[in-house]
């Protein structure tokens, strides 16, 4: 192994001793020697790769949205059609915070704790946001809407996706599944539009048997 790839390594077991102590117990309890206790290196160490304990915690959430931004643009490679591919952003969003369930709670402590690192999240996954909704703007799919108002809708999506997470799949037991039926109707809303969707028909329940 490589002198940087020693330090890159290095690197990566602070960064997930401090998301697994954030996740499991909060920022404020993500102190230095935790830290590089869990992370099995000496606390001098730690001064290689951060200038304080804040400056780690700032680098973490933009960190993690690097990784979630990654493993959603693995889940669309292939995908050309945008509307699949907004599917495909909305369910691989679930399956990462099911692979890294701490990110839940170091993404909503964040603006207390790390304010900056948050707002550099915000702002790299708003942008990537607006890059993709463009692009369906682009392609025809999105219609009647200014450049001005990409980023309106990019934060609206957002929003959903962390209260359907916080109703449907964060747990005090972990991360679940996220029904296909919720990502249905949240298809369905944007396809069809909430006050200019056609109702759907429904199937007539036969009375007294068979008809």
């Amino acid at each position: 192994m490589s002198r940087e790839e020693r330090r890159d390594l290095t690197r990566k077991k602070l960064f997930d001793a401090a998301a697994e102590i954030v996740g499991r117990y909060g920022y404020a309890e993500a102190s230095i020697q935790e830290i590089t206790r869990r992370a099995g290196v000496a606390m001098g160490t730690f001064y290689n790769y951060f200038d304080s304990r804040q400056d780690l915690l700032d680098q973490l959430l933009p960190t993690i949205g690097e990784e979630m931004y990654a493993h959603i643009r693995k889940t669309l490679a292939g995908l050309t059609d945008e509307v699949a591919r907004e599917e495909g952003r909305f369910r691989a969003f679930f399956e990462f915070i099911a692979l890294r369930p701490e990110f839940y709670r170091i993404l909503h402590e964040a603006e207390q704790f790390a304010p900056e690192g948050f707002r550099l999240h915000m702002t790299n996954i708003s942008a990537g946001y607006v890059r993709a909704l463009e692009r369906a703007r682009g392609s025809g799919v999105i219609k009647g809407y200014e450049t001005s108002e990409l980023e309106v809708i990019a934060y609206m999506l957002m929003a959903a996706r962390d209260y359907v997470s916080m109703r449907f799949c964060v747990t005090r037991a972990g991360v679940k599944r996220l029904p296909d039926e919720v990502v249905g109707t949240y298809m369905r809303l944007l396809t069809e539009g909430l006050f200019n969707g056609k109702p759907r028909k429904r199937a007539s329940k036969a009375k007294g048997g068979s008809e």
